[in-house]
């Protein structure tokens, strides 16, 4: 297995697949998952001849669970870490939920200084900030991360069991057709990575305010976000941070749930392709 080792010394695992001279595109997974959540998109590009990255974030999946650093400045450098090793350059960046906010967060302190992206997408993300603040009044109660929290400490395998079996992909609204193959998958992404990491990273998904890493952002960035989304609120997010983004283009998916990608790949993944292509 491949690893790179950041300043701080984090073994961080990544998978590099396909030729190394074609276009690399980076994927950027949401919490409390891994690198395997993008099976779907990974071996869709690679089929179209794509190089395709992945890591594990600091304590997720196959990354040293280690007790610091579980913030978007941490997840970003580690990235940057990644990207500086394989040196990828003309790179198209792909992050989900969290996973988006570590792409904004890099592509504007790294990724963009560094000269190593051509384009970025932004799917069910959380910038600019999930939270309720003066700034975005219209965003989520503390309180609703705190309950996390609380969950999280309380019964974390239960916790992930509900929540993956529920909102995360839509499966508690009626008529839906529950996959307990991506259910479980889910739970075990969750279970092989830190409680003290996903405790910690509610924080950061929640509270982090990332205006200015979107005000940043000059290349192309898609966002995608279905108006059905149980965990990241679309007017909220994907919205505002279309409006933010220099050249943000948003596209809304009715119905879609938070893992639209995992769910609805058959859609997605063309759609991708075709902003990677334009």
């Amino acid at each position: 297995m491949a690893y790179v080792t950041t300043k701080d010394g984090v073994e961080i695992f990544y998978k590099d697949w396909g030729p190394k001279d074609a276009q690399p595109i980076v994927f950027h997974h949401g919490w409390p998952l891994s690198s395997d959540d993008w099976d779907a998109q990974m071996l869709f590009f690679l089929a179209e001849g794509y190089r395709v990255v992945a890591h594990d974030r600091r304590g997720h999946g196959r990354s040293a669970q280690v007790s610091e650093g579980h913030d978007m400045a941490h997840y970003a450098a580690d990235a940057a870490a990644v990207m500086e090793h394989l040196d990828l350059r003309n790179a198209v960046h792909i992050g989900h939920s969290t996973g988006g906010g570590e792409v904004a967060a890099y592509v504007a302190r790294h990724g963009i200084p560094q000269g190593r992206v051509a384009k970025a997408v932004l799917v069910s993300a959380v910038p600019p900030i999930m939270l309720e603040t003066e700034r975005y009044p219209g965003g989520l109660p503390i309180a609703v991360f705190d309950g996390l929290r609380s969950a999280l400490a309380a019964n974390r395998a239960q916790f992930f069991r509900d929540l993956a079996a529920g909102p995360f992909y839509g499966f508690n609204r009626e008529g839906a057709e529950v996959s307990t193959a991506v259910v479980d998958n889910w739970w075990r992404q969750g279970m092989m990575g830190s409680a003290k990491a996903h405790y910690d990273g509610i924080k950061a998904f929640s509270e982090t305010d990332q205006t200015d890493d979107l005000k940043a952002i000059t290349v192309p960035t898609l966002v995608l976000h279905g108006d059905d989304d149980q965990i990241v609120p679309y007017k909220h997010a994907g919205v505002l941070s279309a409006e933010i983004l220099p050249q943000g283009t948003l596209k809304i998916y009715e119905g879609y749930p938070h893992g639209m990608l995992t769910v609805h790949a058959d859609v997605i993944n063309p759609d991708l392709l075709a902003f990677v292509k334009a």
